[in-house]
C-alpha cells in the first residue's frame, strides 16, 4: 500500500469513528438533549418565554447581552437557576433569579415595565387632609379639616367647588358621601355629623348640618343606606339605624356582645355583615359572622321607624 493510500486509509477511519463518536451528541440536540459537562449526562433542553409591557427589552442572562429583545425565547438551556436582568430604556430594570426545571417551560409573561419618572400630578388645593374618589361619577371630594370647607371636583381637573363646612367644633374621624351625593356623613367617638352639600347655599344656611350626640357610648363605624336618609351606626353596645335629620329617634336592630365590632356594608344590596361574639354549647365564646338585611323587601326598618314615632307623640 502506498505512502497515500494509507494516508486516505486513516482518513477514512478516523472519519468513521468521530462519527460514530459524535453520533450521540447529533442526535441528543436534534432531539432537545443537551450534555451536562457537572453531571457528564445527556439532559433534556428547557426554555424561558418571556413576554413584556412594553416591548423591547434588552435581555441579560447570566451578565451576558442575548442578541434578541422581547417577546423572545431563550433556548437550549440546562436545568438550574439562571440571574436574568431585562432593561429598558426611560424604565426601571427587572431582575429575577429564575429556576428552570428540567422538562418544562419556564414562561414570564406578565413583567410590567414602570417608568423611571412616575406621572405623578397634584391634584388639591393646600390644606387638604382627606379626600374619597367617587369612580362612577369620575368626581372627587375633598375635606380641609383646618377650616372644615368641602370640595368637589372633577377627577384630573382643578375646577374645585366649595360646596359644604363641616360644623367648626366638629373633630372628624371618619368621612362618607350619601349615594345620592347630597349629603356628607362625618363622625368621632361621640358624635354624627350630616352636612347638606349645596354649592353656593351652604354659608347662609342655618340648617346645612346636622350633629347628633352619642355621649354615652362609643360610635365605631357609621354607613349611608341607599335611600340618603338612614344611617346605619354601629357603637360599642349595639347596631341602629337613625335618620339623618335632627332629634331623630334611632331604631336598636342588634345588641352587641363584642366591642370593637369588624363591619362591612354593602350599599348595594342594603345588607350589613359584621361580627359579634356569642356563647356555644360548650361553653367556650366563639366570634361569628352574621349578616343583617336593611333593604325594603326583607326589613321591618319603616314599620320600626312608624313605631317609634308613634310612641314618642
Amino acid at each position: 500500500m502506498s505512502h497515500e493510500q494509507r494516508i486516505r486509509a486513516t482518513l477514512f477511519y478516523l472519519s468513521v469513528f468521530i462519527f460514530f463518536v459524535g453520533l450521540p451528541f447529533i442526535l441528543s440536540f436534534a432531539l432537545g438533549y443537551k450534555f451536562n459537562s457537572k453531571t457528564f449526562k445527556f439532559t433534556k433542553a428547557v426554555l424561558i418565554a418571556i413576554k413584556t409591557q412594553p416591548q423591547g427589552a434588552a435581555i441579560f442572562l447570566g451578565g451576558i447581552l442575548l442578541n434578541d429583545k422581547t417577546p423572545s425565547t431563550i433556548n437550549e438551556l440546562l436545568p438550574g437557576k439562571y440571574r436574568l436582568r431585562l432593561e429598558l430604556e426611560h424604565y426601571y430594570s427587572w431582575f429575577a433569579e429564575v429556576n428552570v426545571e428540567a422538562g418544562k417551560v419556564t414562561r414570564l409573561e406578565k413583567i410590567i415595565f414602570f417608568p423611571l419618572r412616575s406621572n405623578v400630578i397634584q391634584l388639591n388645593k393646600a390644606k387638604i387632609s382627606s379626600f374619597w374618589v367617587d369612580d362612577k361619577k369620575e368626581k372627587i371630594y375633598y375635606v380641609d379639616q383646618v377650616e372644615n370647607i368641602i370640595y368637589k371636583a372633577d377627577l384630573g381637573k382643578e375646577n374645585f367647588e366649595e360646596i359644604g363646612v363641616i360644623p367648626g367644633t366638629f373633630s372628624v374621624k371618619k368621612w362618607k358621601v350619601s349615594p345620592d351625593r347630597s349629603k356628607l356623613l362625618c363622625f368621632n367617638p361621640h358624635q354624627v355629623a350630616v352636612v347638606n352639600l349645596h354649592p353656593q347655599e351652604y354659608l347662609s344656611d342655618a340648617d346645612s348640618a346636622v350633629v347628633l350626640d352619642y355621649a354615652n357610648r362609643k360610635i365605631t363605624d357609621a354607613f349611608w343606606h341607599s335611600d340618603s336618609f338612614h344611617l346605619v351606626l354601629i357603637t360599642e353596645k349595639n347596631i341602629e339605624v337613625i335618620e339623618a335629620s335632627q332629634n331623630a329617634t334611632p331604631v336598636d336592630l342588634v345588641n352587641l356582645n363584642k366591642k370593637n365590632v369588624t363591619a362591612f356594608y354593602d350599599d348595594n344590596k342594603d345588607t350589613l355583615y359584621f361580627i359579634d361574639s356569642q356563647k356555644a354549647e360548650d361553653g367556650q365564646v366563639y366570634d361569628n359572622v352574621y349578616q343583617l338585611e336593611l333593604n325594603a323587601k326583607f326589613s321591618p326598618i319603616k314599620e320600626l321607624l312608624n313605631t317609634k314615632v308613634n310612641e314618642t307623640n
